[in-house]
């Protein structure tokens, strides 16, 4: 897929429980190692056997950091941040590709990816890439869709410009010293498969009660019918290969929205939201990046 002179791709993620949790990462990590020339993972200390299921995997290109995560850090997810920029900050790649431990990239989209990163690497108005989302929500034979999903995200930046990640979700470049931006950016012709909210329910309340921690909030009990319908649609599309047996074992599939939910405030707006999107073809959700190209 790649030659000697096309720009080198570093992929990079940071994990923690990740079994304890229930995160796809091992079928998350594989799914890239094709397309990337290394894998850095910031491995937090923790206890179950997550490091030793990456060292299993059992590739070079593979390179672990052991970190300790800040405990007292419980503002706005910045610990995240912290710790996917231990990872970035290691890359040694043209381009850094961030792939959360529970988002996956299809095999038959790797080759739009690597001509995405050919066609505009010699462009610096071109600093990150932009990816469809696909959220699948409940099972995977559902996907969110209302505009509180983030519809589009960049997941791969050019490694050689300032940035950071402010709550660990997307970067702001920083080449006016006191002032972030949004990264100006292009689309990659491609998607990324989430699968968070597939899990099975005890494992997305443990991820939950752990997350609550970094963001000074309780967490809420989990139940996935507790969501407004239309904001769901069907999926009938195939998953990467590399995710059939974690699907099969790992993921619930007695899914169906609550019918006596009463929406919540943030849903009514969203539902608004919707129906203005269908009315005048309007996309808002929001966006960390600008498209340029």
């Amino acid at each position: 897929m790649q030659k000697a002179t096309d720009p080198s791709i570093s992929g990079f993620t940071f994990l923690r429980n990740g079994v304890k949790l229930g995160f796809p990462f091992e079928a998350s990590v594989r799914s890239l190692l094709p397309l990337v020339d290394e894998f850095v993972i910031a491995v937090g200390r923790g206890d179950d056997d997550t490091r030793e299921r990456l060292m299993a995997i059992g590739d070079p290109k593979i390179r672990l950091i052991d970190t300790i995560w800040n405990e007292r850090m419980s503002e706005r997810g910045f610990v995240y941040a912290q710790q996917k920029m231990i990872a970035q900050y290691a890359c040694t790649g043209d381009w850094a590709f961030y792939l959360e431990g529970d988002e996956v990239v299809h095999e038959a989209e790797l080759g739009a990816i690597r001509e995405a990163v050919n066609r505009h690497h010699a462009n610096p108005q071109i600093e990150a890439l932009v990816f469809d989302y696909l959220h699948f929500y409940g099972s995977p034979h559902w996907l969110a869709v209302s505009p509180a999903w983030y519809r589009r995200e960049c997941r791969l930046i050019r490694n050689t410009i300032r940035t950071y990640a402010p709550d660990g979700q997307f970067w702001v470049v920083m080449d006016q010293h006191r002032r972030g931006r949004h990264p100006r950016a292009a689309l990659a012709n491609a998607h990324i498969y989430h699968y968070g909210h597939v899990r099975r329910t005890d494992y997305m309340q443990a991820k939950m009660d752990q997350v609550s921690k970094y963001w000074s909030h309780g967490a809420p009990k989990v139940h996935y019918g507790n969501i407004d319908p239309q904001s769901l649609k069907p999926y009938a599309g195939e998953h990467p290969a590399v995710m059939a047996a974690w699907l099969s074992t790992e993921a619930e599939h007695h899914f169906a929205p609550n019918p006596d939910h009463p929406l919540t405030r943030r849903e009514k707006k969203h539902r608004l939201s919707m129906q203005l999107e269908r009315w005048f073809g309007w996309d808002l959700s929001r966006k960390h990046y600008r498209l340029v190209g």
